[in-house]
């Protein structure tokens, strides 16, 4: 039975396996773990399993009569744990060893040899809270829901009110609030916790001046702007947060941490400190994709993460696409993005973009550039907005001759971004939505693109071995003819981005015998993702597209979609995808279609 007899001393235990060895004694091959939990409900007993000590080494192969032992001496300990963590004070715990019970073991004795350990807990009765406090609050200070009377008395809805109540005093100034006493005990008889803690708030401070450690190549100058930590107004435990997420945000550290002085400078300022190591300067990334009618896609880039000392970041990419593609030629292009972090405020990065690319389309042929300016803002981990101007100039040819399209464009977007994995998402969802006025010169009309791409992810089962993910996509061109709208503006249909089994960019409209885009097009596709091993899943999709001209539907609308199979296999920078497709509708394509890539398809 539990008893708070031993701490692990492993100097005694090695001392013990010296006098085993001169013993001349050998051990034998661990035989059986036995787990009984009597009376319990399957989550009590998989959550004690899931602590003990002893599963694990039995899962892992383990059977070492030394590490057997100390985990056995351990168990009383991680078991009690997660039966206080589930209301029960009362447990009674056996673990015995080939009969003996491994607390009353010495260490000096510890055996040579083990065939069978036993573990046997009474879990006792669920006890309730017959008081639950925590005070004083700071006003508006929630407490778990579970932390009151006549609730089940789990550790952690004590732990949790406390966490809270503490961080509700440090929200609004008192940094130094902690644990001034608490009173917690246990009625056996009633099966009763009387949970009474007391906090002591401290004093209301401000923050004070910001100390950098660690940099080198960046300027502390600019550290304390991208930090923003507001020295002199009231301290609050999110503002600090929020500086440590605009450094890691620049990418130009592999650490950060602020931490806060000990001591309070009079009268009432709490210095920070904030302690950086930088990253490499450089990276680069190279990738590849690849699909029967789409071709071969290759892509690289290279990043310096801080060019002139202050955060810059320099991106330049390329990609040539289309490779071996059935129908129109080889695609390229080539941008380069300068960014700086705090400008002109802590959560606002400006960039300065250049991009040139080349087109070669099955029904015309262009080359491309731009030039624009972007400010991205940040409202919190997850919301992103950017606005930003720019000119974009096209000039090609198709089968009623040349063309030349000059825009000024004024972007406005905006990504809500609650997927609990960017790569692989299992819950949660994703919105991505711009809005594109355009002023035209010459040939080009003035009007507007609107852009929206909507995901979301439902997990299913033990650790979400069954998603269930869905896209829509949806687009349009408004106060501007096809033939007034400068190309790459317009929508398609087909390929691995939109409807998989149909050629790439297959479907699109006919104007005056001109092949071109549609002004508007709508898209959807449903995936089931099933993990038949750790690493390995498979896919079943669904994917539909609507090109039109005049509206969603209607005269002049034509609509295409493809199924298929696809497996994945989890690597630690996402998922590799293997997709095959087939037409299910439309008139646009046969025959299946291959797609090879990095990561879920959405």
């Amino acid at each position: 039975m539990y008893r708070n007899y031993f701490r692990r001393n492993h100097a005694v235990l090695v001392l013990s396996a010296m006098f085993a060895c001169l013993g001349g004694q050998v051990g034998h091959a661990f035989d059986q773990l036995l787990f009984e939990v009597p009376g319990a409900g399957k989550s009590l007993i998989a959550e004690l399993k899931s602590a003990s000590a002893l599963v694990l080494a039995e899962r892992e192969k383990n059977t070492d009569p030394q590490d057997l032992f100390a985990d056995a001496r351990a168990e009383y300990g991680r078991l009690l744990g997660a039966l206080y963590a589930r209301g029960h004070y009362s447990a009674v715990i056996h673990v015995t060893i080939d009969g003996r019970e491994a607390a009353s073991i010495a260490p000096l004795d510890a055996p040579a040899a083990i065939g069978v350990i036993r573990v046997v807990v009474e879990p006792g009765p669920v006890f309730a809270f017959s008081q639950a406090s925590v005070a004083p609050l700071a006003p508006d200070t929630e407490l778990p829901d579970g932390f009151r009377t006549g609730q089940p008395a789990e550790s952690g809805q004590v732990q949790g009110a406390v966490t809270a109540g503490i961080a509700g005093w440090r929200e609004v100034g008192h940094a130094k609030a902690a644990v001034a006493s608490q009173d917690v005990v246990a009625d056996h008889a009633r099966a009763q916790l009387a949970a009474n803690v007391a906090i002591a708030p401290g004093p209301k401070l401000r923050f004070g001046p910001l100390s950098v450690e660690g940099e080198a190549r960046m300027r502390e100058a600019r550290i304390r702007k991208i930090a923003g930590l507001p020295s002199g107004e009231v301290f609050s435990a999110r503002e600090l947060d929020r500086a440590t997420q605009r450094l890691r945000r620049t990418g130009v550290f592999s650490s950060v941490s602020l931490t806060e002085d000990a001591a309070i400078t009079a009268p009432d300022l709490l210095g920070i400190t904030a302690t950086v190591v930088e990253a490499k300067r450089r990276r680069y990334s190279f990738g590849a994709e690849v699909a029967t009618f789409d071709g071969l896609k290759l892509s690289g880039s290279w990043l310096h993460r801080n060019l002139l000392g202050g955060g810059e970041r320099l991106l330049i990419a390329g990609e040539i696409t289309n490779i071996g593609i059935q129908a129109g030629g080889v695609d390229y292009a080539l941008d380069i993005s300068l960014e700086r972090p705090a400008t002109p405020g802590p959560d606002t990065t400006a960039g300065i973009a250049v991009g040139f690319s080349h087109l070669d389309e099955d029904d015309y042929q262009a080359d491309l550039a731009s030039v624009g300016v972007t400010f991205t803002h940040v409202f919190s981990e997850n919301l992103t907005a950017r606005a930003g101007v720019g000119y974009e100039w096209t000039q090609g040819k198709d089968i009623s001759g040349e063309f030349i399209y000059r825009s000024l464009t004024l972007p406005l977007g905006a990504t809500w971004d609650k997927r609990n994995v960017k790569t692989d998402a299992t819950r949660g969802f994703y919105l991505e939505g711009e809005v594109k006025p355009f002023i035209g010169f010459g040939i080009t009309e003035s009007g507007a693109r609107l852009a929206l791409d909507a995901r979301a992810y439902r997990g299913f089962g033990t650790d979400n071995r069954f998603v269930l993910a869905g896209r829509l996509q949806v687009g349009a061109v408004l106060g501007a003819s096809l033939l007034g709208t400068p190309r790459d503006d317009l929508f398609y249909s087909g390929g691995g981005g939109t409807v998989r089994g149909q050629p790439y960019q297959s479907l699109g409209v006919e104007v005056d015998t001109v092949e071109l885009g549609g002004a508007y097009f709508l898209g959807g596709s449903v995936e089931a993702r099933v993990k038949v091993t750790p690493k390995i899943g498979v896919v079943g999709f669904f994917d539909m597209g609507q090109i039109g001209i005049d509206g969603f539907g209607g005269a002049g609308s034509e609509m295409h979609s493809g199924a298929g199979l696809g497996v994945r296999y989890a690597t630690g920078f996402g998922p590799i995808r293997l997709d095959v497709g087939a037409p299910v509708s439309g008139e646009t394509g046969d025959g299946v279609q291959i797609y090879v890539g990095l990561g879920q398809a959405f």
